[in-house]
């Protein structure tokens, strides 16, 4: 995915953490989702067209997909005041897409950065699987997720590739340490997200 691609994959997510988190209008963040998602969808349709049609073409290119296709289905949606379902199952396969193309670019191409930020991407989509799919109340705990991802592994690397540094070794060695972090981070808040919906239903069962 290009640098641009990203930067605008970091908004649309940005916006989303935030609608999740109950501080931006749905209606208002599905439009700038559309946007998007047909940016992600009509760039892949002409770097396609216009590569060498080798397999690696293919596949880097096929990642945008998953992007773009996931930020129209939101935004048509919730614009259009459709059940959630539907996205949620996609988000589930798109999830378990991720995951082999976290490993391809660990196995094939010794790449842990991309590894691990594929990585974080498949748990972002299992997570709108189990809330659209599963309708698990889990919206503030994946608004955070949502947040921390929307500049972890999008706005911020695409800022660094806009200004040529993202290659830069030392840059790529503090990234891994960041994307293990963002891990780590995302346990403790699910740990203490589970703790306080125990409270939860503890006060309510003895009300």
């Amino acid at each position: 995915m290009g640098a641009i691609g990203l930067l605008f994959s970091g908004g649309a997510l940005f916006l989303n953490s935030l609608m999740l988190l109950g501080k931006a209008e749905e209606k208002s963040v599905a439009f700038f989702n559309i946007l998007v998602g047909l940016l992600q969808v009509i760039t892949p349709i002409y770097l396609i067209i216009t590569s060498d049609g080798s397999n690696w073409s293919m596949f880097n290119n096929g990642a945008v997909f998953l992007f773009g296709f996931t930020y129209l289905y939101l935004g048509v949606t919730i614009l259009k005041g459709f059940d959630s379902s539907g996205l949620g199952w996609y988000s589930l396969w798109v999830s378990m897409m991720a995951i082999v193309y976290a490993l391809v670019f660990y196995v094939q191409e010794n790449d842990i950065v991309n590894a691990l930020t594929w990585v974080l991407w498949a748990f972002l989509w299992f997570l709108f699987f189990l809330s659209s799919a599963l309708k698990k109340p889990y919206e503030n705990y994946i608004g955070r997720v949502a947040f921390v991802q929307s500049w972890v592994t999008l706005t911020l690397p695409s800022l660094f590739m806009l200004l040529d540094l993202w290659q830069n070794a030392k840059l790529q060695e503090i990234w891994t340490y960041v994307c293990v972090g963002s891990m780590v981070y995302f346990v403790v808040e699910a740990i203490l997200f589970a703790k306080s919906i125990k409270k939860e239903k503890l006060v309510e069962e003895l009300a």
